[in-house]
């Protein structure tokens, strides 16, 4: 190559480069959502973490972890109203190996507790596991949080949460009466005390309140079987979907953004999720989300 071919093919490359650079930066900055399928929940759940970087890159050894699903409903698992019992033993499992000191496993639930807890059969499938509380809530363990929120000033929530190390959000895809749908970011009430139903008078603005004082580690869509109407509590099998599917990401909006697809919606047709993206809790463009199908 002569001088002037190599200073032509330098100044070229000199140009290129900031475009390759910003090129390399929006890509990285694009979030991921994982989707995994399959008849095994276990399998497909471990499978959406591990597309993620894997549990350690969340959990650390002697970590506390809050692993919140849903389980606010006195419904059996294949009524879909709550999350899969197999997609949160499979999470604290992962979490157990990751070296956590202790797995905490509860949510505020709206029907009787100790029905909810044992009919959603996550109770029962967390038993046996050493360094696993699956605990009713206990009120007096609400503490008053300042929000400085656009709608919520201030807000009891649950101590065994804001004390943990990491929170991981387990919420299940399901229809909602109120909202069109409940996904992660809706799943942030199972850790508020007081009158909860105050909050539907501004529901989108209120949880995008919540969400951005207290933000989710790591979410994790259980869409094995969605409920499809009727929600949030449903009761009637034809309701349900049976997808065999677990959504992952770091990004609780992009993630609420993917599972809204799965309902035949947009993200723009969700309130709660176009409320999130607003306040700079996450990607709602799907166009702007890198999906990876494990």
């Amino acid at each position: 190559m002569d001088r002037r071919t190599f200073l032509k093919a330098s100044g070229a490359a000199s140009l290129l480069a900031p475009i390759l650079i910003r090129k390399a930066l929006a890509a990285r900055e694009q979030p991921l959502v994982v989707v995994a399928e399959g008849s095994d929940y276990a399998a497909i759940t471990r499978k959406a973490i591990n597309a993620l970087g894997g549990i350690k890159k969340f959990v650390k050894p002697g970590n506390v972890v809050v692993v919140k699903p849903n389980m606010g409903w006195d419904r059996s698992v294949e009524l879909a109203a709550n999350t899969h019992p197999l997609v949160v033993r499979a999470v604290v499992e992962e979490c157990l190996a990751a070296g956590a000191k202790k797995v905490k496993v509860f949510d505020n639930t709206c029907n009787d507790a100790r029905r909810c807890y044992v009919n959603s059969g996550i109770e029962n499938a967390l038993k046996g596991l050493k360094n696993v509380d699956c605990k009713q809530i206990e009120t007096e363990r609400f503490s008053k949080v300042t929000l400085n929120g656009q709608f919520l000033k201030e807000w009891e929530l649950y101590d065994e949460a804001l004390t943990a190390d990491v929170y991981i959000n387990v919420p299940v895809a399901k229809h909602h009466g109120l909202s069109k749908l409940t996904l992660g970011l809706k799943n942030i009430m199972g850790i508020m005390g007081g009158k909860r139903g105050y909050i539907h008078r501004d529901l989108e603005v209120a949880l995008a309140d919540v969400n951005a004082h207290f933000k989710s580690h790591l979410t994790i869509i259980d869409a094995t079987r969605i409920l499809t109407n009727h929600g949030p509590q449903g009761g009637n099998i034809a309701d349900v979907k049976v997808l065999n599917k677990v959504i992952a990401s770091v990004d609780v909006v992009a993630a609420d953004a993917f599972a809204t697809t799965l309902f035949g919606l947009k993200p723009s047709d969700i309130a709660v999720t176009v409320a999130a993206h607003k306040r700079g809790l996450g990607e709602m463009d799907l166009s702007k989300i890198r999906v990876f199908r494990a």
